[in-house]
């Protein structure tokens, strides 16, 4: 892959490592890092060479959140839906589009990837946020550095959460409700207290930490690894988490509905710029 690739791609002793590549952009997920991402989910699945994938995020952070307004946003561009089965979004109006979009390239894509019959470790570093914690949370593993940060500060929006609702699952729902109400980024180590991570190591021992336990893993037998990760998965559906996400995937789109009723757009009239600038306003309050 070239350096112009949103996703890169390389192999080495058994560990497929996927990495996210707009650094400059702070790896914010557009629809064509979906789509490649899907594409080399797809390649490692397909390889029997690997055992284990790790996804990580080039330069200073894993990923912050989907792409709501670089220059490579492409929201009005159609894409193959392979998620989910559903019409073209493009010449569709108001929450015919932003359904059919966000079914397929949001909550569609992290439940396909979350069924990758391979173990898959996110080696978590800097901003985690929002979209970012999606791509974390379809991971079975969550390796972060000590200077990993957590958010969904998308109540700011009016919204109840991202796509993927994982959070009363991934810590619990008193937690869960601090997480959403207060949008305060939560550190690597306050994560591990709740249980959303599985390790936290200095920062210089993030790629090695990782590594070393994609090693033992991949003793494993494939076919056992696969079935094991299907059976927690099941269970964990069993307990609510595939029909909860499915209803609040329809108040997070009756927000959407709402905002663009009453308001200047479906996003609460806010931007990356200005979700960043009261991220910043609330840190300034808490040092106070």
């Amino acid at each position: 892959m070239t350096e112009e690739d949103v996703v890169t791609y390389e192999v080495v002793d058994q560990v497929a490592r996927i990495t996210l590549n707009r650094p400059e952009y702070r790896n914010a997920q557009n629809s064509k890092m979906t789509y490649a991402l899907d594409a080399a989910f797809q390649r490692a699945t397909d390889d029997d060479a690997v055992k284990v994938i790790v996804l990580a995020g080039n330069g200073k952070h894993f990923c912050a959140g989907h792409d709501i307004g670089t220059p490579g946003r492409d929201v009005d561009q159609t894409f193959e839906r392979k998620a989910v089965i559903w019409w073209d979004h493009t010449d569709k109006e108001g929450g015919d589009q932003r359904f059919a979009r966000e079914s397929e390239v949001y909550l569609g894509m992290c439940r396909r990837w979350r069924e990758i019959p391979k173990p898959v470790i996110a080696q978590v570093h800097g901003a985690c946020i929002a979209g970012g914690l999606m791509l974390a949370w379809a991971c079975d593993f969550i390796i972060a550095s000590d200077d990993a940060f957590f958010s969904d500060p998308v109540v700011r929006m009016g919204i109840p959460g991202v796509e993927y609702f994982a959070h009363p699952w991934v810590m619990n729902p008193r937690a869960a409700k601090e997480f959403l109400y207060s949008g305060d980024r939560f550190t690597a180590d306050r994560a591990l207290s709740l249980g959303m991570v599985n390790q936290v190591v200095p920062a210089e021992e993030l790629e090695s930490t990782v590594l070393a336990l994609a090693g033992r893993i991949a003793q494993m037998p494939r076919f056992g690894l696969a079935l094991t990760k299907k059976a927690v998965n099941q269970a964990e559906d069993l307990q609510g988490m595939r029909a909860g996400m499915d209803s609040v995937f329809g108040l997070h789109h009756f927000a959407h509905a709402h905002n663009a009723e009453v308001g200047e757009n479906a996003l609460g009239g806010l931007d990356a710029k200005a979700m960043a600038a009261k991220a910043r306003d609330n840190e300034t309050k808490e040092q106070g």
